[in-house]
């Protein structure tokens, strides 16, 4: 009876994680009525707009959502995003975004369309890190990330 407590209680217990990354590749523009519903709608959502095939193929490429939470207060937050790409080498390139001290949660969106997902290539490996007032709280990578 004590373990199952604890088990249930260990489970209740808030999850540390500071951090959410959630990925979506836009392929290609066309709908199919047989695809998931929710990738359909995911794909409606990034091509809302782009109206000439011009312009959709502009929003092909990848995107990254990320989703933090951090309940401490007094700094500035960033939430940095590095990446390689299969055509930049080893190269890696950065995108930040700030946030105010106040802020205790927020949502962050990085993508590499356009022209730098057609130049640069698919990205290989990525790493996410939220900052306060310069001290990394928290980090998600992929799995080739070194």
């Amino acid at each position: 009876m004590l373990v199952a407590l604890s088990a249930v209680l260990a489970s209740c217990a808030g999850d540390s994680r500071k951090l959410e990354v959630k990925q979506f590749v836009l392929r290609d523009a066309g709908s199919d009525f047989n695809e998931d519903p929710m990738i359909r709608g995911e794909k409606t959502r990034r091509l809302y707009g782009a109206v000439g095939v011009k312009e959709q193929a502009q929003r092909l490429g990848q995107y990254y959502t990320v989703l933090w939470r951090d309940e401490s207060v007094g700094a500035p937050v960033e939430v940095v995003f590095d990446y390689q790409q299969g055509g930049s080498g080893s190269r890696i390139k950065r995108s930040v975004q700030k946030f105010p001290a106040t802020a205790t949660f927020g949502k962050a969106e990085f993508n590499v369309i356009g022209d730098h997902y057609t130049k640069g290539g698919k990205v290989l490996a990525w790493k996410v890190s939220l900052l306060r007032g310069g001290q990394v709280l928290d980090t998600r990578k992929s799995y080739l990330w070194q």
